[in-house]
This record gives structure tokens, sequence and C-alpha cells, in this order.
């Protein structure tokens, strides 16, 4: 039976909405990274070498801070929805500890090419793992975003124990609509990083580059979409009948489709402060309509915003603690930002 959804607004709906907010956050600045890293692995031509020196310039000094974001998620969810955190953590636990171990090599890899290691053969392996990683781990949080969407989580937890190891966790996440979203993950962090790589600037060519990069993963992002969208039909049903059959699916599906338009159409007549812009909007169109399409549920079939939600003295003090904490978080953030783009500009 499907759950009521509740005529107002209560503090456990403002706690997932901002808990949305924040993971929006991270995919926009954080996944960039990422899709930067797998344009490193990606690089190509007679112009590799400043294409590599590009990503990391642009990623500089400041692209680990972006993982603050990715922090405060996690924090936010096992306070506030300890439940579905639970759910979550445990049935998915194999593809959370990989994504760990990726983002831990990512880093670790990144500042050895760039700091640690003198020698070219190291700095080439270095460079290696650190592509290598930025490549895998989106597909792996696309995975487990997938994964979440299906109810193959919510069976999983309520009979463990009772299967095999692969049935309760791995056939949950192992499967074609999670590891499509997975692919999904990919080219849209693929995206954004090629997007925000034409405004960053470097020669004309490298630009160029970028611009062609990025018009290809817009077109292949749209097609992973459609496989996704049909593969759900049957693997993640919730998630299929919120996208197509609610009332708001055709207003957010054309919004969606007007902003990967307007994407491409200004990646092909080069205003890339207005394709940075559009990309930007249609990546956090398509993560809001995942929520929306969700609502109100946290972990199909049975976990709903409402049933997960901590005491109502807890969600208080999480939020004012969260709104305290942004007054410093925020600027020091942006004037970080600021810094290391006006010495990278230099």
């Amino acid at each position: 039976m499907t759950p009521s959804i509740a005529p107002s607004i209560g503090l456990a709906e403002i706690a997932a909405a901002l808990l949305l907010a924040l993971l929006n956050v991270y995919v926009l600045m954080g996944g960039a990274d990422f899709g930067g890293g797998t344009w490193d692995l990606l690089a190509s031509g007679p112009r590799r070498d400043a294409q590599r020196q590009l990503i990391a310039s642009t990623i500089g000094p400041i692209w680990e801070a972006n993982h603050v974001w990715l922090v405060i998620v996690v924090v936010v969810c096992f306070t506030a929805f300890p439940a579905a955190f639970a759910a979550i953590a445990i049935v998915l636990h194999v593809p959370l500890a990989l994504m760990l171990i990726g983002i831990v090599m990512r880093g670790s890899a990144f500042v050895f090419r760039s700091y640690g290691s003198r020698s070219s053969s190291s700095r080439l392996h270095c460079g290696h793992m650190f592509a290598v990683s930025s490549a895998v781990t989106p597909i792996l949080l696309g995975t487990v975003v997938g994964a979440i969407s299906t109810d193959a989580v919510g069976r999983a937890i309520a009979n463990i124990g009772s299967g095999s190891f692969f049935a309760e966790f791995v056939q949950p996440w192992f499967a074609p609509f999670p590891i499509a979203v997975g692919v999904m993950a990919l080219t849209l962090f693929a995206m954004l990083a090629a997007t925000y790589l034409t405004v960053a600037g470097g020669n004309d060519a490298v630009r160029e580059d970028f611009r062609r990069r990025a018009i290809g993963s817009a077109v292949v992002m749209i097609v992973a979409a459609v496989v996704a969208l049909l593969l759900a039909r049957d693997d993640a049903p919730f998630m299929h009948r919120g996208v197509l059959g609610s009332s708001w699916s055709a207003l957010l599906l054309t919004a969606t489709a007007i902003a990967a338009a307007v994407t491409i159409w200004a990646l092909w007549r080069r205003r890339y402060s207005l394709a940075r812009v559009a990309a930007a909007s249609e990546v956090s169109l398509i993560l809001w309509g995942w929520g929306a399409a969700q609502f109100p549920y946290l972990v199909p079939p049975t976990i709903t915003i409402r049933s997960a939600a901590a005491s109502r003295g807890t969600l208080e003090v999480l939020l004012w603690v969260l709104a305290g904490g942004a007054v410093i978080l925020i600027p020091s953030l942006a004037f970080l930002l600021r810094t290391f783009t006006r010495r990278a500009s230099a």
C-alpha cells in the first residue's frame, strides 16, 4: 500500500530537502572534479599534456575541500534518518566501501603526482591511478543511487540473514538499472567537467578540445538517461511512475530537456558561460527529479521520510547546527575558491 503524503511540510521533509540540496552541491562541485580526472585518463592528441595541465590547475589545491559536502550528507543522513542510513549502509556496504577507497586512492595519487614524485615513471603511475579512480568512483556512486531507487535494498534489509551473501549484499546493486545509473553519473560528471574547463581557459586549441568533448559527453549522457529510464520500468517501478506519471513530471521533463538543449547549443556557439549555467541546471534538475520521483520514500518500498526520521528534538538541533555551521563554512569556501581562482588566472 502506498502511504499517504502528509498535507503539511514538517521538519523531516525539511531535513530531506536539505539532504538533497547538499548532495546537489557535491555533485556540481566534487562531481566536476571526478569528471576532470576522467578527462585526464582520456587525454589524447598533440595537446595531451596541455589538457592535463589545465585539468590539474583547475582542480588545484581546493578540490579536496569539495568532499566536505559529502561528509555533511553522511552526517545529516545518519542523524536525521538513522533507519534509512542503516539499511543503505548495510545492504550497500560493498559499493560504498569501494567508493571510499576510490576517493582515497584518487586524492593520494593526485598529491603524489603533483608534489611528491620526482621520477617520470612514478608520476605516470600516480597519474594513471588518479585517472582510473576518478572514472570508477562516479560509477559506484551512481550505482548506489540507482540501487536505492529500486525496492531491492528495502527487501534485502527486511530479510537480512536469510539468504546468501551474494543475494543480500551484491545482487541489490549489481543489476542492470543501478549500473545504468552509474554510467549515467559518469557521463554527467564528464559533461560538467568538460563544460567547466571551457570556461577555465587555456589556449584556444585546448578550449576547443574540451568543447567537443563536452558536446559528445552531453549526447552520450542523454542516451544513458534514456536507457536508465527504460530499465526503470521493471527494475525501479517507483522511480518510473514518479518520473512519467506524476502531475509535475511533464514540467520537470520539459525543463530538463530545455536545459540540455541550451547546454549543447551554447557549447556549439561557444557561449561558454551560458553553457556552464545550463549544464549545472540540467544536472540539478535530474537530481531533484530523482528525489521528487521517490517522494515520500527514502528507501522503497517501506522506508519513508516520516518513518525513518529521528525525534523532533534531534531534527531541531540538527537544523540549528547546520544553520550555524553554514555561516562559517560557506564564506570560508567562497574565500578559498576565490583566492585560488585568482592565483590560477594569474
